[in-house]
C-alpha cells in the first residue's frame, strides 16, 4: 500500500526543513500547498487560474480549489507510492476530504501524522530571521544560513524575508493556527494516527525523532 504522510505543526516549526529529509529518506514526494499554488499560477492551468482570482485580492483560495488542486498533484506518476503533505490539510473540512480522496481515488488512507511542537518564544525567534527566494526555497539567518548572505544556493535568486516573517505578525499565524489546523490533532488522534515530536531540539535531533516515528508505522 502506498504510504501518505501528513506532516503537522505549527508556523516556524520546521516542518519544509524535515520535509526534505523525510522524503530523501523514504523515497516520497513532497507535495507543498505553497509549491503548488506558486507551479500552477505560474503555469497557468485552470486550477491555477481560479487560485489568481482570490490570492490576487489577497483572499485564502477555497478549499474545493486546494482539495482539486492537490488531487491532480497525487495522481501524477511520481507519486504512485505515495505522497508527504506539508501545508494540506489545514482545516477539518480539508482532512474529511483527504480521507474520502485517498479511500476513493487510491484505495489507501493517511499512514501517519507527525506532528512537531515548538514553545511560541521560539518561534517567534525561527520565523522572524527565516529568508526565503521566489522559488521557495528556505534559509535562517542563524541555523541555516545560505553559503553567500542573501543569495539562495539552490537556484542563485535574492533571499527575503517575507512580509509575514515579522514579529508583530507571528502571533497572528500563531492564533490563526490554534484555531484551524490545531484541531487536527485532534482528529488524526482520533484515528490513533498522529505522533507528536519534540522540535525544541536541534534539527538533526528532530530529524530523528521524526523518522523514527514513521518508521513504527510503515
Amino acid at each position: 500500500m502506498a504510504v501518505y504522510i501528513v506532516l503537522l505543526g505549527p508556523p516556524g516549526a520546521g516542518k519544509g526543513t524535515q520535509a526534505e529529509k523525510i522524503s530523501e529518506a523514504y523515497h516520497l514526494t513532497h507535495v507543498s500547498t505553497g509549491d503548488l499554488f506558486r507551479e500552477n499560477i505560474r503555469e497557468n492551468t485552470e486550477l491555477g487560474k481560479k487560485a489568481r482570482e482570490y490570492t490576487d485580492n489577497g483572499l485564502l483560495v477555497p478549499d474545493e480549489v486546494t482539495i482539486a488542486m492537490v488531487e491532480d498533484r497525487l495522481k501524477k506518476d511520481d507519486c504512485k507510492n505515495g505522497a508527504l503533505l506539508d501545508g494540506f490539510p489545514r482545516t477539518i473540512k480539508q482532512a474529511e476530504a483527504l480521507d474520502k480522496m485517498l479511500e476513493e481515488s487510491f484505495a489507501s488512507k493517511v499512514t501517519v501524522v507527525p506532528c512537531i511542537e515548538v514553545n511560541e518564544e521560539d518561534l517567534v525567534k525561527r520565523i522572524s530571521g527565516r529568508r526565503m527566494c521566489k522559488n521557495g526555497h528556505v534559509f535562517h539567518i542563524h541555523t541555516k544560513p545560505s553559503k553567500v548572505e542573501g543569495v539562495c544556493d539552490i537556484c542563485g535568486e535574492p533571499l527575503y524575508q517575507r512580509a509575514d516573517d515579522n514579529e508583530e505578525t507571528v502571533q497572528t499565524r500563531l492564533n490563526a493556527y490554534k484555531e484551524s489546523t490545531e484541531k487536527l490533532i485532534d482528529y488524526y488522534g482520533n484515528k490513533d494516527v498522529i505522533r507528536k515530536v519534540d522540535g525544541n531540539q536541534k534539527i538533526d535531533e528532530v530529524t530523528k525523532a521524526m523518522l523514527a516515528v514513521i518508521k513504527a508505522e510503515i
